[in-house]
């Protein structure tokens, strides 16, 4: 039962060590959501962002707990490091002394990451910059204007202050997932779309009782939720077993009915998140050039128009791919099978292996990069056309089911690494990636 499994992490000092530091860096992260950036009018800004849900404006203010229309200390979130991360991984790949970094093993990584942070650090610079900027020119829906007193002053302040915000939350994600479980950085992002539900559901039901929205439409609503829930909870368990027969016995048994499993989505919830912190970059730096021609663009760059789908669908495969090439790598499976005196029936090892393992595994992330743009592009359209008020659409769901479900294989796998009964009586949680 579940409870039993609950019960027994408190058994666990170092496991219950590890949740209790996860839970206070949450909410060291949840009060700085809250700590304003100096020289702006709330009011007249939380007027404009409710005036711009569904817009890509909201989708970074979801990805960034509601800190940006409050213009919080954490109001750049935990994009910036993102981008950063994605960047550098893109480079590992045509810079050959980057490629030859990653391979000097834990200590190439230790330099990658800190031009990482780097990296972080000027993107936040550009993209503080960049809010401050299109701040002052922005006004309430009386007319009030947003930035109290306009001018490099403000500029600078807003700078150091949303710059500062973005590196304390890189380090607190870093401290997470060295320190605690689960990985940090979604964690983050988890924390802020579930930050936001009770009071969106709220609004929801006003909605209801002041007739803007149906009963009906709720309800349809309600059961794309729980639909698509369960479909991202097959997928993500979803698994293509490639039979593996050994030359030997092992531990003193015949290894027969071995298998390599293979998952549907090997990159997890990675490409969404690396496809909107692309789409939200170039957003923020139009907002620094004063040329119609790119207010149009930027305005076609919302959930609900072609033009935002079709490159969020591009990036979202795309990145299932480089990501699953950048973690998962063939050639190393077939050497460790070869090693063992292990083969996949009907496949040479070697060379002959990595093919076919190679073969498998892009055949499997085509249908999980099919599955992720399906379930992030079809309920943010359904949920755009009611006009619910609030961004829950399918890449929240897929954020949160997913970030959810590694954390709990993680748990579940302290537990069993101690001879404790998991979450599940009938079978342990299928681990995942991301």
């Amino acid at each position: 039962m579940i409870a039993g499994g609950l019960q027994n992490i408190f058994k666990i000092p170092e496991l219950w060590g590890r949740i209790k530091f996860v839970l206070i860096a949450l909410a060291v992260y949840r009060v700085g959501c809250f700590v304003p950036t100096p020289g702006i009018d709330g009011q007249a800004l939380g007027a404009i962002f409710e005036q711009a849900k569904g817009t890509l404006l909201g989708v970074f203010n979801m990805f960034s707990g509601g800190a940006l229309e409050r213009l919080s200390v954490f109001a750049l979130g935990i994009m910036p490091y993102i981008s950063a991360s994605i960047i550098f991984q893109l480079l590992q790949v045509v810079v050959p002394s980057l490629e030859a970094m990653k391979k000097e093993g834990e200590a190439g990584r230790k330099k990658i990451t800190q031009y990482t942070r780097y990296g972080t650090i000027l993107i936040s610079i550009i993209q503080g910059f960049g809010i401050a900027y299109g701040l002052e020119a922005m006004q309430g829906p009386a007319g009030e204007a947003v930035v109290l007193q306009p001018g490099w002053a403000f500029r600078i302040v807003t700078v150091i202050t949303l710059t500062a915000g973005t590196a304390f939350l890189m380090w607190l994600g870093e401290q997470m997932t060295e320190k605690g479980i689960g990985n940090g950085i979604s964690l983050i992002i988890f924390a802020g779309i579930i930050a936001r539900l009770p009071s969106a559901i709220i609004n929801t039901f006003q909605m209801v009782r002041n007739g803007e929205l149906g009963p009906i439409a709720i309800l349809i609503i309600l059961i794309l939720m729980v639909v698509v829930v369960a479909f991202i909870l097959y997928c993500e368990k979803g698994q293509r077993r490639i039979p593996v027969s050994h030359g030997r016995r092992v531990m003193g048994r015949s290894a027969e009915g071995s298998h390599l499993p293979l998952k549907i989505n090997t990159a997890g919830v990675i490409p969404p998140i690396f496809a909107s912190s692309l789409l939200l970059f170039p957003a923020t730096i139009a907002g620094m050039l004063a040329f119609d021609w790119v207010n149009d663009v930027v305005g076609m760059l919302t959930p609900d128009k072609l033009l935002y789908n079709l490159l969020y669908v591009a990036m979202i495969i795309f990145f299932c791919y480089f990501y699953t090439a950048v973690t998962f790598n063939p050639e190393d499976i077939a050497d460790n099978l070869k090693k063992s005196g292990s083969y996949i029936p009907g496949i040479r090892p070697g060379k002959n292996t990595a093919d076919y393992i190679d073969m498998v595994l892009s055949r499997l992330t085509f249908g999980g990069a099919l599955y992720v743009s399906l379930v992030c592009v079809i309920p943010t359209l359904f949920v755009a056309r009611f006009n619910v008020p609030f961004y829950f659409g399918g890449t929240a769901l897929l954020i949160v089911v997913g970030v959810a479900l590694d954390t709990a294989q993680q748990i579940e796998s302290h537990l069993l690494a101690r001879e404790y009964e998991g979450f599940m009586k009938s079978g342990r949680i299928k681990g995942r990636r991301g």
